[in-house]
């Protein structure tokens, strides 16, 4: 039976707008004995464009294996704040080396993260900085992870833009308005994840309910952060349907206007990536 999310009508046999998930992790091990049911599924539910996330150098053949295997899947390549000892003294050369690779979109995930530390603070942020000059050197933009971190996450930004301009995102996004007004009044973009829908976030959604639309993103991150009503199971890009409708509420418009404006978004920002174009019996199938 054919799965229609709630927002997305049908039309002339597609579901349009298709949403994207903009930040999963697709080469994760919780997929591997059935990504092509969790692509399926996401196609199904109306979600065209996915980007899998790099989150060391030593992993990355994995990801970019994911996204050479299928349509409409892009990658990004880096180090994450936590492994950025585990994988010490990234230089933007390095990172560079992947800039031609058309499955690439992005560097990162890359940032700061306090709440865990995993690793030294000097060694994240110099690891923040080399994503941050490969980005800027590259055009590509930079995909910025942060956690109890607003304060120094805004001062190696402005740092670094003050160094020449540079695209990016913070994504799942659960920070102050500061740090997010700030954020993009330097020409980011914001993502909100499953944690969007969850309950005791008054803050963080009023926070996506007063940012401009056409700065927002959404995604999974899955495997992590299921959306209700799926929280606690396995998340999947599929899901993002629901992040999606929880932002709509949110901003008292349609979920198929915020389709269209985080698809449209997802690919002002991230330029490489091409539009996913699904064949109707793709969309409709589940």
């Amino acid at each position: 039976m054919a799965r229609f999310p709630i927002g997305l009508p049908r039309r002339s046999g597609y579901l349009t707008p298709m949403l994207v998930d903009s930040h999963c992790h697709l080469d994760f091990p919780a997929f591997a004995h059935d990504r092509d049911g969790v692509v399926a599924r996401a196609r199904a539910a109306g979600v065209g464009t996915m980007l899998t996330i790099g989150t060391r150098l030593s992993a990355f053949p994995g990801v970019r294996a994911v996204a050479e295997a299928y349509e409409g899947i892009y990658c990004s390549v880096g180090i994450h704040p936590h492994e950025a000892e585990a994988e010490p003294d990234v230089q933007a050369a390095q990172l560079l080396a992947y800039k031609d690779d058309p499955k690439i979109v992005a560097f990162g995930e890359t940032g700061l993260d306090y709440f865990y530390e995993h690793a030294p603070r000097a060694a994240q942020k110099a690891n923040f900085r080399a994503h941050i000059e490969a980005a800027r050197s590259a055009g590509l933009p930079v995909i910025v992870h942060t956690r109890d971190a607003d304060a120094d996450t805004e001062a190696i930004l402005a740092d670094e833009m003050g160094k020449g301009a540079f695209a990016g995102v913070l994504h799942c996004f659960t920070s102050g308005a500061r740090l997010a007004r700030v954020a993009v009044e330097l020409g980011f973009y914001i993502s909100f994840s499953g944690i969007l829908t969850f309950k005791k976030t008054e803050a963080l959604q009023a926070i996506a309910r007063e940012l401009p639309l056409d700065r927002l993103l959404v995604e999974t991150d899955a495997p992590y952060l299921a959306p209700l009503p799926h929280r606690g199971r396995t998340n999947e890009p599929a899901f993002v349907v629901h992040t999606a409708a929880k932002l709509a509420a949110l901003r008292g418009i349609g979920a198929d206007e915020v389709a269209a404006a985080t698809t449209a978004n997802f690919h002002r920002l991230f330029a490489r990536a091409r539009p996913f174009a699904a064949a109707p019996e793709t969309a409709h199938a589940g």
